[in-house]
């Protein structure tokens, strides 16, 4: 089945809406209109190829002990009891543009996300875990203002499982991996540490979400612009001119 990239109330086929697409709502719905409704794209970003090998290894490593159905040394050192989660469609949710999937009625939404890795507990429940790469002399945080849509990341994803019919903990994990910047020399090498960092999701907030991006892209009006967005501030200077 083919998809829209650009949204019309009138089609009949489900409207794919991605975890991406859902945080840019949440950013500025300005912006998001323009993209979904318009098809007036921001210009894309640099593509993030380190984060994508750190995130690529991981992936091969945990899988390891996915296969094996072992505990990886890093959950045991924070004392996670839980194992890599071995199901056939991990490979399906990890896959960018497919992800988990779930199709929101109400709206006609076809809402999906790719997971970095699931683990699975002693009481069955799946547990959410997102691989980050970063490289600070400060040991990594979620407090950071920019790092609160991780948050929200990690909450879509408990709740596309949840749609699955999944028991999902509420309690998710992001495997951080701090490049080092102490050492003598790079020696054609990276060395990481790497942390675990829990966080209590709540994804309470993500289907009146879903109803306010339905309300925002069926209606004929461009949103306002939003204060703080980067992108509306240059339109507006733009305009002036």
């Amino acid at each position: 089945m083919g998809f829209s990239r650009i949204y019309d109330k009138n089609l009949k086929q489900p409207f794919k809406l991605s975890r991406t697409k859902i945080e840019n709502f949440i950013k500025c719905p300005r912006c998001f209109y323009l993209d979904r409704k318009l098809g007036i794209s921001q210009p894309p970003g640099y593509p993030f190829t380190l984060n994508s090998a750190v995130d690529a290894l991981l992936k091969k490593e945990f899988d390891v002990y996915r296969a094996d159905q072992k505990i990886h040394p890093l959950m045991a050192t924070y004392g996670v009891k839980a194992v890599p989660f071995k199901n056939g469609k991990m490979d399906e949710w990890r896959e960018n543009f497919v992800g988990v999937q779930f199709l929101h009625e109400p709206t006609n939404f076809l809402v999906f996300g790719a997971v970095d890795d699931i683990w699975i507990n002693e009481e069955g429940e799946l547990i959410v875990v997102d691989y980050k790469a970063t490289s600070s002399e400060n040991k990594p945080t979620l407090d950071a203002e920019y790092r609160q849509g991780y948050k929200r990341q990690m909450e879509v994803y408990q709740w596309l499982l949840r749609q699955n019919g999944f028991k999902v903990s509420n309690t998710g994990y992001f495997v951080y991996a701090n490049g080092r910047k102490d050492l003598k020399a790079f020696d054609g090498k990276l060395e990481f540490d790497v942390d675990l960092l829990d966080y209590e999701g709540d994804d309470s907030w993500v289907e009146k979400t879903l109803f306010d991006i339905k309300k925002c892209l069926d209606s004929d009006e461009i949103p306002d612009y939003t204060l703080d967005c980067d992108f509306c501030k240059y339109q507006q200077k733009i305009k002036k001119i």
